[in-house]
């Protein structure tokens, strides 16, 4: 267990507030239409990546390679992220957030789960309550941009009811469907535009069109050399 401080943003107010996280989960393979899903599967498998055993699938990662940090430091040139929306249990709350679930693509294409393992995965330091947004969720937008040789591009872009609701995520992934304190759950991505690929930099964002309200991160990527 270790704690992670953020900012919740209630629109009229914000209230910082520190968490302490003792799981993490990436849910995959969670699109709600079954074509979209397949699309993402056969990117994946043009890489060299098996099809899931099931979807949505529910992978376990250390809760310590979450971080708020603008940087993150990975072992070769073959990881990319991935823009995804957040949910983080506390005293019987749920908050959303935003998180880039940053994947060593080389080792995925043996080990999914392995790969999982290999990087850190950078999250926003901002949370909405989850009953504030629930309402609107279909129609808020995750968005990705991806800066490579020194140009940014636009790599990923969705509404949230591309993929499965909430209720139906929780229920699949925690017993009894209820969803635990101290958790922090990824909730799937999209397909990349123009495929999967990486990038110097890594910029993404949850907008809330009803609200009119963002939250923004991005963090470096830096490549450390592979010996041997």
């Amino acid at each position: 267990m270790f704690d992670l401080t953020f900012t919740v943003d209630a629109q009229d107010t914000t209230t910082p507030l520190t968490l302490a996280i003792d799981q993490a989960v990436v849910a995959g393979w969670t699109g709600r239409d079954p074509v979209a899903r397949d699309k993402h599967i056969a990117e994946l498998e043009a890489i060299g990546i098996a099809r899931p055993a099931s979807t949505p699938i529910y992978y376990r990662v250390s809760a310590r390679r979450l971080t708020t940090e603008d940087s993150i430091e990975v072992c070769g040139g073959d990881s990319s992220g991935e823009v995804e929306f957040v949910l983080i249990g506390w005293q019987g709350r749920i908050f959303v957030g935003l998180g880039s679930d940053h994947t060593d693509r080389k080792v995925e294409s043996y080990s999914v789960t392995v790969s999982k393992q290999m990087c850190d995965k950078p999250i926003a330091s901002v949370l909405w309550e989850l009953e504030d947004v629930i309402g609107h969720w279909d129609q808020m937008i995750l968005r990705s941009f991806a800066w490579i040789d020194g140009r940014r591009e636009l790599y990923q872009e969705g509404t949230l009811d591309a993929m499965l609701p909430v209720d139906v995520l929780i229920k699949g992934g925690f017993e009894g469907g209820k969803f635990p304190d101290g958790c922090a759950m990824f909730g799937g991505t999209f397909a990349a535009k123009g495929g999967i690929r990486p990038a110097d930099r890594f910029e993404y964002e949850l907008e809330d069109p009803v609200l009119k309200r963002t939250i923004r991160h991005a963090y470096d990527v830096i490549v450390l050399p592979v010996r041997g």
